[in-house]
């Protein structure tokens, strides 16, 4: 039995997805609410739903797990109540990270590459304490998973019961189906579709920095399925522990994903530019590229799928059909 919380969101159900189609038995940890999020674990053959509220007494009754998944959390960069943040963030990834210790249960969970903040100190997945205290984040959001990871580090600095495998991803920017309850936090590819489909100009937004040209901010775009393989690989590979980075290790422009949507679709690109929200100006990244030589270094050797081949797959396999879940 494998329990994965944040289930039915957007990189859990793609997780969920994979482990039923292995035959694994799994239990998803989630909030469906009235939206159609349920229908990102509809095609799973799942073992059950537990609601989030109910958790703590649903792990009370159990005596062990092959592993615990991580990916539920406040996920949005523009939320501003902290306090619920840092409850869902942190107390809860404590919570199971404490079960897991006690029960020797692998854990695997869900940093970001939001810790990083503007980027002053690089993208280096560096898990050390005294790195992991450099960073800025720009927002709660990036904060609450930096509070987490230092508190995982200092854990194994003390020398404190852990988990027998305990691993943090700090997902950049990933893409891909079920994505589409994510409001404004869906990716660009999501967001961006049904304008090139409908043969109108894809709107990106003008820079505000002079070292960057109109759509030419840079992100480390990554397929979800990807970041499912990743996972798979770890949990196969008990011996590795500690915080990587999830990315491809290439950053590419928003203009170079309004083209891959367009090439995806057969269709000439035509792009606008608007002005960026003032609110959002001053937190603005517009770098982020992972460092992936960690992974590496530890054995990962697949590749990892182009923007170009990851947006087709995802704009011909999904969006541009009559069901866009995986």
């Amino acid at each position: 039995m494998i329990l994965v919380t944040g289930g039915a969101g957007f990189i859990g159900s793609n997780i969920v997805a994979t482990f039923c189609e292995r035959g694994s038995a799994v239990t998803v940890c989630d909030r469906l609410r009235d939206n159609d999020k349920w229908r990102n674990v509809a095609k799973a053959d799942i073992a059950d739903i537990v609601d989030p509220d109910a958790l703590d007494m649903w792990l009370a009754g159990r005596l062990r797990l092959d592993a615990i998944v991580h990916m539920g959390a406040i996920s949005s960069t523009t939320v501003t109540d902290a306090d619920l943040t840092f409850d869902v963030n942190v107390s809860l990834s404590t919570r199971l990270w404490k079960w897991c210790a006690a029960h020797d249960t692998p854990f695997i969970y869900a940093s970001s590459a939001a810790t990083y903040g503007a980027g002053e100190q690089g993208f280096r997945d560096d898990d050390q304490i005294e790195a992991l205290l450099r960073l800025r984040p720009l927002n709660a959001y990036g904060w609450s998973k930096c509070f987490f990871d230092r508190r995982v580090a200092n854990a194994v600095a003390r020398g404190e019961q852990t988990p027998p495998q305990w691993v943090g991803l700090k997902f950049f920017n990933v893409y891909g189906p079920n994505e589409y309850h994510k409001g404004t936090m869906r990716s660009v590819v999501a967001q961006k579709f049904s304008l090139a489909a409908a043969g109108a100009p894809i709107t990106l937004f003008k820079s505000h920095d002079p070292r960057y040209t109109d759509g030419g901010q840079l992100r480390d775009f990554v397929y979800v399925r990807d970041c499912v393989d990743v996972v798979l690989w770890l949990l196969e590979q008990p011996k590795v522990s500690g915080i990587f980075n999830l990315g491809t290790g290439e950053a590419r422009s928003f203009a170079d994903v309004a083209h891959a949507i367009a090439a995806a679709l057969g269709l000439p690109a035509k792009i606008d530019y608007i002005p960026m929200p003032e609110a959002i100006r001053p937190n603005y990244q517009y770098f982020t590229q992972a460092d992936m030589n960690r992974l590496r270094s530890v054995g990962y050797e697949a590749p990892f799928t182009s923007l170009e081949a990851g947006v087709r797959d995802y704009v011909v396999s999904y969006l541009a059909t009559g069901d866009r879940y995986r």
